[in-house]
Protein backbone atom coordinates (compact mmCIF):
# COMPACT_ATOMS: atom_id res chain seq x y z
CA UNK A 1 0.00 0.00 0.00
CA UNK A 2 1.30 3.37 -0.93
CA UNK A 3 2.00 5.96 1.65
CA UNK A 4 0.76 9.51 1.40
CA UNK A 5 2.12 12.25 2.78
CA UNK A 6 0.67 15.98 2.71
CA UNK A 7 2.95 19.07 3.13
CA UNK A 8 2.31 21.98 4.56
CA UNK A 9 4.28 25.26 4.96
CA UNK A 10 2.95 28.72 4.00
CA UNK A 11 5.51 30.79 1.45
CA UNK A 12 9.46 30.84 2.35
CA UNK A 13 9.89 28.37 4.53
CA UNK A 14 11.33 25.70 2.11
CA UNK A 15 8.51 23.56 1.90
CA UNK A 16 9.54 23.03 -2.10
CA UNK A 17 13.00 22.67 -1.21
CA UNK A 18 12.35 19.79 1.48
CA UNK A 19 9.81 18.06 -1.09
CA UNK A 20 12.41 17.43 -3.63
CA UNK A 21 15.01 16.07 -0.90
CA UNK A 22 12.20 13.98 0.67
CA UNK A 23 11.03 12.59 -2.95
CA UNK A 24 14.98 11.67 -3.39
CA UNK A 25 15.21 10.46 -0.13
CA UNK A 26 12.21 8.28 0.04
CA UNK A 27 11.60 7.34 -3.51
CA UNK A 28 7.96 8.78 -3.27
CA UNK A 29 6.41 10.41 -5.89
CA UNK A 30 6.70 14.31 -5.57
CA UNK A 31 3.50 15.73 -6.44
CA UNK A 32 2.58 19.38 -6.61
CA UNK A 33 -0.45 20.96 -7.80
CA UNK A 34 0.75 23.59 -9.60
CA UNK A 35 2.71 21.65 -11.55
CA UNK A 36 -0.19 18.84 -12.27
CA UNK A 37 -2.41 22.41 -13.23
CA UNK A 38 0.38 23.75 -15.63
CA UNK A 39 0.86 20.30 -17.16
CA UNK A 40 -2.63 19.91 -18.14
CA UNK A 41 -3.05 23.60 -19.77
CA UNK A 42 0.22 23.19 -21.45
CA UNK A 43 -0.38 19.58 -23.33
CA UNK A 44 -4.32 21.06 -23.45
CA UNK A 45 -5.54 17.91 -21.73
CA UNK A 46 -9.29 17.82 -21.49
CA UNK A 47 -9.13 18.25 -17.69
CA UNK A 48 -6.91 20.87 -18.96
CA UNK A 49 -9.57 22.17 -20.83
CA UNK A 50 -12.23 22.02 -18.31
CA UNK A 51 -9.81 24.31 -15.45
CA UNK A 52 -9.36 26.95 -18.41
CA UNK A 53 -13.03 27.82 -19.00
CA UNK A 54 -13.06 28.70 -15.45
CA UNK A 55 -9.74 30.15 -15.53
CA UNK A 56 -10.92 32.25 -18.56
CA UNK A 57 -13.76 33.39 -16.78
CA UNK A 58 -11.95 34.41 -13.53
CA UNK A 59 -13.40 31.72 -11.58
CA UNK A 60 -11.83 29.28 -9.31
CA UNK A 61 -11.31 25.76 -10.82
CA UNK A 62 -13.62 23.28 -8.79
CA UNK A 63 -12.13 20.55 -6.29
CA UNK A 64 -13.95 17.85 -8.41
CA UNK A 65 -11.58 19.57 -11.43
CA UNK A 66 -8.38 19.35 -9.37
CA UNK A 67 -9.04 15.79 -7.46
CA UNK A 68 -9.35 14.07 -10.84
CA UNK A 69 -5.95 15.60 -11.96
CA UNK A 70 -4.50 14.07 -8.86
CA UNK A 71 -6.15 10.76 -9.20
CA UNK A 72 -4.74 10.51 -13.00
CA UNK A 73 -1.19 12.02 -11.55
CA UNK A 74 -1.00 9.49 -8.47
CA UNK A 75 -2.21 6.54 -11.26
CA UNK A 76 1.44 6.66 -12.81
CA UNK A 77 3.59 4.03 -11.69
CA UNK A 78 6.02 6.25 -10.15
CA UNK A 79 3.33 6.90 -7.09
CA UNK A 80 3.38 3.79 -6.49
CA UNK A 81 5.51 3.17 -2.78
CA UNK A 82 4.32 6.59 -1.96
CA UNK A 83 3.36 10.36 -2.38
CA UNK A 84 4.06 12.99 -1.15
CA UNK A 85 0.98 16.20 -2.28
CA UNK A 86 2.49 20.07 -2.40
CA UNK A 87 -0.16 22.00 -2.87
CA UNK A 88 -3.32 19.95 -2.01
CA UNK A 89 -5.68 20.01 -0.07
CA UNK A 90 -5.99 23.64 1.09
CA UNK A 91 -9.21 23.57 2.94
CA UNK A 92 -10.96 20.84 5.20
CA UNK A 93 -13.62 20.40 2.15
CA UNK A 94 -10.49 19.53 0.11
CA UNK A 95 -9.23 17.35 2.12
CA UNK A 96 -12.26 14.94 2.80
CA UNK A 97 -12.52 14.69 -1.13
CA UNK A 98 -8.76 13.80 -1.36
CA UNK A 99 -9.52 11.23 1.33
CA UNK A 100 -12.37 9.84 -0.52
CA UNK A 101 -10.09 9.66 -3.73
CA UNK A 102 -7.04 8.14 -1.94
CA UNK A 103 -9.53 5.28 -0.66
CA UNK A 104 -10.01 4.03 -4.18
CA UNK A 105 -6.44 3.44 -4.02
CA UNK A 106 -6.24 1.81 -0.96
CA UNK A 107 -4.62 4.17 1.06
CA UNK A 108 -5.32 7.29 3.10
CA UNK A 109 -3.20 10.23 4.17
CA UNK A 110 -0.86 8.55 7.05
CA UNK A 111 1.11 12.14 7.87
CA UNK A 112 1.25 15.96 7.23
CA UNK A 113 4.08 17.78 8.33
CA UNK A 114 3.74 21.59 8.62
CA UNK A 115 6.91 23.40 8.33
CA UNK A 116 6.96 26.42 9.94
CA UNK A 117 8.39 29.83 10.83
CA UNK A 118 7.36 33.27 12.09
CA UNK A 119 5.77 36.16 9.94
CA UNK A 120 8.92 38.63 10.17
CA UNK A 121 11.39 35.27 9.10
CA UNK A 122 9.26 34.57 6.21
CA UNK A 123 9.04 38.09 4.74
CA UNK A 124 12.84 38.37 5.40
CA UNK A 125 13.66 35.32 3.39
CA UNK A 126 11.14 36.53 0.39
CA UNK A 127 12.00 39.93 0.37
CA UNK A 128 15.33 39.77 0.03
CA UNK A 129 15.38 37.90 -3.67
CA UNK A 130 16.05 39.83 -6.49
CA UNK A 131 16.74 38.29 -10.23
CA UNK A 132 18.72 38.99 -12.78
CA UNK A 133 17.25 40.31 -16.31
CA UNK A 134 19.15 38.06 -18.42
CA UNK A 135 18.44 34.61 -17.40
CA UNK A 136 16.89 35.02 -14.28
CA UNK A 137 19.39 33.77 -11.24
CA UNK A 138 18.57 34.06 -8.22
CA UNK A 139 20.25 36.34 -5.65
CA UNK A 140 19.21 37.28 -1.91
CA UNK A 141 19.95 40.51 -0.04
CA UNK A 142 21.19 38.83 2.76
CA UNK A 143 21.79 35.06 2.24
CA UNK A 144 23.38 35.20 -1.48
CA UNK A 145 24.01 38.89 -2.54
CA UNK A 146 25.97 39.60 -5.87
CA UNK A 147 29.63 40.39 -6.16
CA UNK A 148 28.61 44.29 -7.37
CA UNK A 149 25.32 45.59 -5.99
CA UNK A 150 22.97 45.52 -8.46
CA UNK A 151 24.65 43.22 -11.05
CA UNK A 152 24.46 39.69 -11.90
CA UNK A 153 27.65 37.82 -11.34
CA UNK A 154 26.94 35.67 -14.24
CA UNK A 155 26.11 37.67 -17.20
CA UNK A 156 26.35 41.67 -15.92
CA UNK A 157 22.95 41.76 -16.54
CA UNK A 158 20.42 43.80 -14.12
CA UNK A 159 19.21 42.58 -10.94
CA UNK A 160 15.17 43.72 -10.59
CA UNK A 161 12.70 42.50 -7.89
CA UNK A 162 9.96 40.68 -9.29
CA UNK A 163 6.33 42.12 -8.02
CA UNK A 164 5.68 38.89 -6.42
CA UNK A 165 9.18 39.05 -3.99
CA UNK A 166 8.51 42.98 -2.86
CA UNK A 167 7.57 42.94 0.49
CA UNK A 168 4.48 44.31 0.80
CA UNK A 169 3.28 41.43 -1.70
CA UNK A 170 4.98 38.76 -0.05
CA UNK A 171 3.82 39.52 3.59
CA UNK A 172 0.33 39.44 1.87
CA UNK A 173 0.83 35.89 0.26
CA UNK A 174 1.88 34.85 3.81
CA UNK A 175 -1.21 36.68 5.57
CA UNK A 176 -3.20 34.99 3.15
CA UNK A 177 -1.86 31.47 3.27
CA UNK A 178 -2.21 31.02 7.44
CA UNK A 179 -5.79 32.75 7.50
CA UNK A 180 -6.80 30.13 4.66
CA UNK A 181 -4.74 27.06 6.10
CA UNK A 182 -5.49 27.63 10.16
CA UNK A 183 -8.77 25.64 9.14
CA UNK A 184 -6.32 22.75 7.59
CA UNK A 185 -4.10 22.61 10.23
CA UNK A 186 -6.84 22.20 13.26
CA UNK A 187 -8.67 19.50 10.46
CA UNK A 188 -5.60 17.43 10.20
CA UNK A 189 -4.52 18.38 13.97
CA UNK A 190 -8.00 16.83 15.16
CA UNK A 191 -7.22 13.41 13.05
CA UNK A 192 -3.38 13.06 15.10
CA UNK A 193 -1.54 13.33 11.44
CA UNK A 194 -0.19 16.57 11.72
CA UNK A 195 3.13 17.36 12.70
CA UNK A 196 4.80 20.90 13.21
CA UNK A 197 8.58 21.18 12.39
CA UNK A 198 10.47 24.40 12.98
CA UNK A 199 11.48 25.63 9.46
CA UNK A 200 14.09 28.43 10.54
CA UNK A 201 16.82 25.82 11.43
CA UNK A 202 19.18 24.62 8.32
CA UNK A 203 18.05 22.75 5.62
CA UNK A 204 19.02 19.83 6.78
CA UNK A 205 17.93 19.59 10.35
CA UNK A 206 14.82 20.28 8.71
CA UNK A 207 14.73 17.06 6.65
CA UNK A 208 16.00 15.05 9.39
CA UNK A 209 13.24 15.94 11.32
CA UNK A 210 10.89 15.08 8.39
CA UNK A 211 12.25 12.26 8.18
CA UNK A 212 12.16 11.63 11.65
CA UNK A 213 8.90 12.25 12.13
CA UNK A 214 8.09 10.06 9.38
CA UNK A 215 9.24 7.07 10.57
CA UNK A 216 7.24 7.39 13.68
Amino acid sequence: MATFIVLLGPPGVGKGTQAKVLADMTKFAHVSSGDIFRENLKNQTELGKVAKSYMDKGELVPDDVTIRMIRDRISHPDCGSGVILDGFPRTPAQADALEKMLSEFNGHVDAVPYITATEDILIERIGGRWSCRAQGHIYHQKFSPPKQAGVCDVDGSELFQRDDDKVETVAKRIHVYLEQTIPLVDYYRGKGKLFEIDGTQAVEQVTEKLLAALKR
